[in-house]
């Protein structure tokens, strides 16, 4: 993991602690040296700060230095012997809590993280990424104190914080009820001005689109002017504009530029033969012959979809019309790895804890329970149910949620991507997380038997027709690649293996190297290393994995070896 891309300060004032921060900077681009007597220059200058001082005497230097912890840089502190790494202030609105883990994976340290929403797995509401309003310490607490109280399987205790929202969005976990009106404590997700009873914390989804056009010449205080007006009159809240939207012909205009700059978000422009596309309420012909398209204002707002919600307003010189996006949910599918926790990847766990939503097989689901957030909810079904649950991520993903399906090894193979992105459509964003496969847990067990061309065969035939299973079997054995069998035999399938390497044997010698590795990296591990002619069928099962090698595997010193070529020279044997 890599710090993201702030100016980070690096404080030192021992020889160790520059020994310390060397190793930062020449893991990351953007950092800056101090001596300590320069703190407060760093605290000016950088985004985040990592001190290397005991923590007592970084209190000390940084008492006086502190103002908002939504403004104040974060600041990780290091001991002298580079054990720990603690997030000292700032750790959510500073990103210190974040920095603490980076700074921990560079320096081999312990990231040591206090704040109780992350010590609680809850999830913290001015760390959503959006914009967020209103009592956030109250209703923190309030959420806080559900998931302390011990309520089981995610019934919440303490006292029920409603969450109360106009669309879905995809939002990470959060240990809340739903509820058709908001009741205090209550968070509500709105693009809309609202006064729900207090405490209470308002979130704004990204979802309003502000189509503009102007006259050339236009002054940004006329067309912020303009769009704010727009919103008010319509009730929504000028903090959920994801972008402003115009003509191509628009995207140097001066004031619409620095419009967009003053609310801080991007402007989109579109071609003008694409907004002429656009079914718009209000069209007009001196638009049309002034650009090449009968509306701009309404046909931005509405290029990528949505809802108008505000048809086009007109000041002197500006027009403005406001849309709101249909909400994008998020499919993350993610490849949990072969079974030990240490070969699930961090990008897997982050996916993990962040979903609303986990989808998976509930032996899978059992292994990554304990990494769950409160809040998520989680909809696991047994074997034979694959289709079921891809389609119900799907659906979930389609509808605005941030959803997760799981599954063993990598995802994209023989596992759950195949059929939950057969089902998929655009409505979505997927993200897919590559997992370490049972193939490549095993070869490392065995030695390294895939260290030439290879290929993975599945010798289940409920959905593969055997005699398609076997032309692909003799095509490998044609071809001399090394072979790994999935799901090579179960006490209904039990004759399937024997005919593969019977085939496999019309090209091999008997003495051809074979593994079989069952519950690799899972307790009960087993590893056996024999002949294509001393294979003992009879001790493989569906949770083993069977790798044949080609003429040239051999083995050395008990390893499992397929020379990679260049290097290779022929056995004298």
């Amino acid at each position: 993991m890599g710090a993201s891309l702030t100016v980070i300060g690096l404080v030192t004032a021992t020889k160790a602690g520059r020994t310390a921060a060397a190793l930062l900077e020449r893991a990351w681009p953007e950092t800056r040296s101090y001596p300590v007597a320069d703190l407060a220059r760093a605290w000016r200058e950088c985004d985040r700060i990592v001190c290397f001082l005991a923590v007592g005497a970084a209190v000390r230097l940084l008492a006086p230095l502190l103002r908002d912890k939504h403004d104040d840089p974060g600041v990780v502190c290091v001991d002298e012997a580079g054990r720990f790494a603690v997030a000292l202030t700032g750790g959510h609105g500073g990103g210190a809590n974040r920095l603490a883990h980076e700074v921990a994976d560079v320096l081999g340290a312990t990231p040591v993280v206090t704040t109780a929403t992350d010590a609680t797995g809850t999830g913290a509401l001015d760390a959503l990424g959006l914009p967020v309003e209103g009592d956030v310490a109250a209703v923190t607490r309030a959420m806080l104190d559900s998931v302390l109280d011990g309520a089981p399987d995610g019934v919440l205790g303490g006292e029920e914080v409603t969450l109360t929202a106009d669309v879905t969005w995809p939002l990470p976990p959060l240990p809340v009820t739903a509820s058709d009106s908001p009741r205090p404590p209550c968070v509500v997700v709105t693009d809309r001005i609202v006064d729900p009873p207090r405490p209470a914390v308002v979130v704004r989804p990204p979802s309003l689109v502000v189509g503009v056009g102007a006259s050339r010449g236009v002054a940004a205080e006329e067309v912020l002017a303009l769009i704010h007006d727009t919103l008010a009159e319509a009730g929504l809240s000028p903090r959920s504009i994801a972008r402003l939207a115009t003509a191509d012909v628009k995207a140097d205009e001066a004031g619409i530029v620095a419009a967009a700059r003053a609310l801080g978000v991007p402007l989109v422009t579109h071609p003008a033969e694409r907004l002429a596309d656009v079914e718009v309420p209000h069209p007009s012909e001196v638009v049309r012959r002034a650009v090449g398209t009968p509306s701009v204002a309404e046909a931005a707002a509405l290029a990528d979809g949505g809802e108008l919600l505000v048809p086009k307003r007109r000041s002197a010189m500006a027009t403005a019309a406001v849309a709101r996006l249909r909400p994008r949910g998020r499919l993350a599918i993610v490849g949990l790895g072969p079974g030990a926790r240490d070969l699930m990847t961090p990008r897997a766990v982050a996916e993990v804890r962040r979903c609303g939503y986990l989808v998976g097989l509930d032996q899978y689901v059992d292994q990554i329970r304990d990494l769950l957030r409160p809040g998520t909810h989680v909809i696991e079904s047994g074997l034979g149910a694959e289709e079921e649950r891809a389609r119900t991520a799907v659906r979930l993903a389609s509808e605005g949620h941030a959803v997760a399906l799981v599954g063993s090894g990598d995802a994209g193979v023989y596992a759950m991507a195949a059929p939950a992105l057969d089902l998929a459509d655009d409505t979505f964003d997927v993200v897919g997380v590559p997992g370490v496969t049972a193939m490549l847990a095993a070869g490392a067990l065995l030695g390294a038997p895939l260290g030439h061309d290879h290929c993975a065969i599945s010798l289940s035939d409920l959905h593969t027709p055997w005699e398609a299973i076997e032309r692909r079997v003799r095509a490998a054995a044609d071809a001399d690649l090394v072979v790994a069998f999935y799901n090579p035999r179960s006490r209904g399938r039990d004759w399937q293996l024997p005919r593969a390497l019977e085939i496999l044997a019309e090209r091999r010698g008997p003495g051809t190297p074979v593994g079989v590795v069952t519950d690799a990296s899972r307790p009960g591990e087993s590893v056996a290393l024999t002949t294509l002619a001393g294979l003992d069928v009879s001790a493989v099962t569906m949770r083993s994995l069977v790798i044949v090698g080609a003429t040239s595997s051999r083995v050395v010193a008990g390893r499992f070896v397929t020379p990679r070529g260049y290097a290779w020279q022929p056995s004298p044997t």
